[in-house]
């Protein structure tokens, strides 16, 4: 119980920042518990203040994300085809959890001294990660300096973060082959930068879920990529039969309706989801329900626990 209120305010805190799309210090507490449906005293049993809970939703960002970075980097031998696999799951997090990872890539740069001294831990683990391209290099070449990969992290996450602000609903994976050419210019050369340029972006692997940070979570089909977002909308859909990609968009507490539009599309896509709006008035809202399939993925998944307790209370 704890774990999954712990997590609830933290989901609605980036989801806050997200709405508001300004200052994370704009936020309060009350912005916070409103959303994630606790009590005040919940709060404070849960964070010290403010700050601690920001510096959390940062923890709880980072260990998502290398969730799945970290396992298909250690399965590569060479760091090139490791860095490839590693960075087309980063933009697969920050396409699957855009509040969390606005959050963690943009949002923090305002946090206090605690935030911003965990976020400079978290790039110097990543400047280490990219440092080790020096040994790829062809022999013979000049050793690289190491602050070459401080350059090349700030670099991407720069390019990261001008995205993720702007918002204009495109794929962020469309940046994988220019990221990925930034990052192996310095150590492999222009050749290879101009050919990593050009590649496709590995296909992501199927997770049975999202993270270890979300108990209960669990699914037996591992070719359906869920993610505690896709949970909360496939149970909105659930239980309001016929909402609209507006409806579903509110109560799951999704701002961007991009975000939405591509994300239903999906779960239909994966036959998850059915659209009894087909067939109706031209320009008539989408109207979801789940079909056999999204109801046993949703039960398999065992969403009514994992759901914040009082949400969709609070919503109606």
């Amino acid at each position: 119980m704890e774990e999954r209120q712990r997590t609830r305010i933290l989901e609605a805190l980036a989801d806050e920042v997200a709405e508001r799309n300004g200052p994370v210090g704009a936020v309060t507490v009350t912005h916070i518990i409103a959303r994630a449906g606790v009590s005040r005293r919940t709060f404070y049993e849960l964070f010290v203040d403010r700050e601690a809970c920001l510096l959390a939703a940062l923890d709880l960002g980072v260990e998502r994300a290398a969730a799945r970075m970290t396992p298909v980097f250690a399965a590569e031998t060479r760091w090139r085809d490791g860095i490839r696999v590693a960075l087309a799951e980063f933009l697969g997090f920050l396409e699957d959890e855009p509040n969390l990872g606005r959050l963690c890539v943009v949002h923090t740069l305002g946090g206090g001294p605690e935030v911003l001294r965990r976020r400079t831990e978290v790039l110097k683990q990543l400047w280490q990660v990219i440092d080790r391209g020096r040994k790829e290099g062809p022999a013979g070449r000049a050793q690289r300096s190491e602050v070459i990969a401080e350059g090349v992290v700030g670099a991407v996450l720069s390019v990261l973060h001008t995205r993720l602000q702007v918002r204009d609903g495109q794929p962020l994976m469309q940046l994988y082959g220019p990221l990925m050419s930034i990052i192996v210019l310095p150590y492999l050369g222009s050749s290879v930068a101009r050919r990593e340029l050009q590649r496709p972006a590995p296909k992501l692997r199927a997770r049975a879920r999202s993270t270890a940070a979300q108990p209960g979570v669990a699914v037996d089909d591992p070719g359906v990529r869920l993610t505690y977002r896709t949970l909360r909308v496939l149970t909105e859909i659930a239980e309001r039969p016929g909402a609209s990609n507006r409806e579903v968009a509110e109560r799951a507490g999704i701002v961007d309706q991009g975000q939405i539009s591509k994300l239903l599309a999906r779960l239909h896509s994966e036959e998850l989801i059915a659209n009894m709006g087909e067939g109706s008035t031209r320009g008539a809202p989408n109207a979801w329900r789940l079909t056999e399939l999204g109801e046993r993925v949703l039960q398999t998944a065992g969403t009514r626990s994992v759901e914040p307790e009082g949400l969709s209370r609070s919503r109606r």
